[in-house]
């Protein structure tokens, strides 16, 4: 196959959107000998940009993970009803601390006086489930 030269990217977050798609595909396939298609639709941003660092997808995946078996834990309970829910702080801070090690970070306990000062429990979480990070 010889080389035109050019390259295209279909990064649309609706795939639904078939007349751009369909516009786009007939467009290419008239001035171009081939195209090589890398990724499209949702996952072209993970599969081909530098936008995702390894290390935040392995914060968004250790979150999900410990969101799984968050719900895994409570099956069968009135925990968690089916619907949307904001992970919980534990289960965030958790997600920090086991990435602590990667950034040569080290997190330092509170002592009961500063935990009691601020009013958070000496284990966290602690900031209040309103604060967004």
């Amino acid at each position: 196959m010889e080389s035109s030269g050019s390259s295209g990217i279909n990064a649309e977050y609706m795939e639904a959107v078939v007349s751009t798609q369909s516009t786009w595909k007939q467009w290419y396939q008239r001035r171009v000998h081939g195209v090589i298609m890398l990724a499209e639709g949702r996952l072209l941003n993970l599969g081909c940009a530098t936008g995702h660092p390894s290390f935040v997808m392995s914060c968004s995946f250790t979150n999900q993970a410990l969101a799984q078996v968050e719900l895994w834990k409570n099956k069968g309970t009135d925990k968690y009803k089916n619907d949307v829910y904001i992970l919980p702080k534990e289960l965030d801070e958790e997600v920090a601390r086991l990435h602590l090690d990667h950034l040569s970070a080290k997190l330092t306990v509170l002592s009961k006086e500063q935990a009691d000062y601020i009013g958070v429990k000496e284990s966290g979480p602690y900031k209040p489930s309103h604060y967004r990070y």
